[in-house]
Parts: structure tokens; sequence; C-alpha cells
């Protein structure tokens, strides 16, 4: 599946890009469908006239726009209801992708997290909910050797704002977070963020890979990441999942904690890493 030098890659960066992972035609372009059809739903639903055109992959996300100007509550309506196409469930569920996980954490028990999946849509200068720097293990408490899964639905561009990587800072462990003053603005669990996150961020190089539908782009849990700036005139549609390891001592400590947006409260799981912002 994957050759020895990409495993190596993985363990020593922290993360891996595995072009045309998953087939367009089987895998990718029954999803963008669906959701070309619960665009055309949705706008039905709440009365929304569109100018509809047959779905083409190339432009499947071309009627949200007008929802999106007709009611921002109408384009997050769809955002929540592609969690629940069948297409997309089978893909981060695949035989292939788990195999992957358990071929690179040496584990034959895998699982996914509880809300730990579905589809983003960063919307252009839409900030506001724009993931900042973090590590995924203390968004999703699953197990500390986790993997972030990350696919894109539509070519990921410069000025689309791909997702910005710091390689090798896994090997430096869970980093010190505070709720607070930095991330005031931002809604629920995105007002925890790295603490000194300037100082820390500086320690490494970034990257920022650009991706095509199909690609894989896979992170360990530890890595250090954020997304990009969306500063084009297209949303930029990823899908992401989270695979961990049942095995992982750390998670069975802690009882494999659902995604933090279910009220997980991981301050109280891990107090050391949490200083209180002045």
């Amino acid at each position: 599946m994957i050759s020895p030098d990409d495993r190596s890659f993985f363990q020593s960066e922290g993360y891996l890009l595995l072009k045309g992972f998953f087939d367009f035609e089987k895998d990718i372009k029954p999803i963008q469908h669906d959701v070309y059809e619960i665009i055309g739903l949705v706008a039905k639903r709440h009365g929304v006239a569109l100018e509809r055109q047959a779905f083409d992959p190339d432009t499947f996300d071309r009627d949200y726009y007008r929802l999106l100007e007709a009611d921002r509550r109408y384009a997050a309506e769809v955002y929540d209801l592609t969690k629940q196409i069948p297409s997309f469930l089978r893909l981060i569920s695949s035989e292939k992708s788990e195999e992957l996980f358990r071929m690179l954490r040496g584990t034959d028990h895998a699982g996914i997290g509880a809300a730990s999946y579905g589809i983003r849509i960063d919307n252009p200068n839409e900030d506001k909910f724009r993931s900042h720097w973090h590590q995924e293990f203390l968004f999703q408490p699953q197990s500390m050797d986790g993997i972030v899964f990350w696919t894109p639905l539509v070519p990921v561009r410069d000025d689309m704002g791909a997702v910005i990587i710091l390689p090798k800072s896994h090997k430096d462990g869970l980093c010190v977070y505070s709720r607070g003053t930095t991330y005031a603005d931002k809604a629920g669990a995105y007002q925890i963020g790295i603490h000194d996150e300037a100082a820390v961020v500086s320690n490494y190089e970034q990257i920022a890979p650009l991706t095509e539908p199909g690609d894989l782009l896979i992170m360990d849990f530890l890595t250090i990441h954020a997304s990009g700036e969306n500063r084009s005139t297209r949303s930029r549609w990823s899908i992401q999942s989270r695979f961990f390891n049942f095995k992982d001592p750390v998670g069975m400590k802690i009882g494999w904690k659902a995604s933090i947006t279910t009220g997980t409260q991981v301050e109280e799981l891990f107090p050391d890493n949490f200083v209180s912002e002045t």
C-alpha cells in the first residue's frame, strides 16, 4: 500500500501526502454528486430559486453560493447534512484506509472517533471558523497515536488556504494549551489554543501541500497544523476523519473520549497541559 520510504517519512515528519490514494470515479465523484443533490434539496425546502444545471464534478458546488447568499443558515444546513451521505461514510470507513492506519500504527484494533468526521466547507474570507494551530489529539482524545485522514473534494490551490503543517512537531509531545483571550472571538472548542502560540510555531518549518480530489493527506495526532486562509472565490470542500488505536495506553486510561465538540472536558483530562491566560 505504501513503500518503506513513505512509512519512514511519516514517522519522521509527522505527515504524508499520498497522491491518488482514492479512486476518483468510484470514491470521490459519488460524494460530489450527493452534495450536489443535497444543495438542490435544501434550496427547494427553503424556496430558493436556482438556475439548475446538470451535475458536473468540476462545478458540483455551483449552487451552494446562492444558498450562502440567501441565508447563511441554509449553507449551514448543507454542512450538517453532508455528514449523513452514505458514499461519504463508505469512504471514511473504507478497508483501504483502515488497513493503512493499522499498517502505520502496528495494531489490529482500529477505531473511528465519535464525532470525529465530516465534510468541512471553508468559505472565502470566513476566518472566524478557520482552524488555528492545534494538535488533533487534544480535540480528539481517543489515542495518542491517532492519525488524521484529510482529502479534498475540490482542487486546493495556494489562494484557497491549503492545510499548513509543521513537520517534526509531533516529536515534541503534547503542547501546553490555554483557553481565553487569544481566541475569545472564536466559537466553542476553537477558543482553546496553544499557549504562547507564536513562539511555539516559530520553532518549525511550515509546509502547505497542494492537493487534488483523490489525494490523501495524513497527519499524526500530535503534528501541529492549521487551516490556511481562503482568499479565493470558491469554498474549500474537504473530508476529515480520524482513526485511533484502541490499544494505545493513553486512550485506554482516559476511556477513548469523544470529540471535544461533544462536551469532553479536556482541561480536566490533561490539567498539566493547560495554563491560564493573563
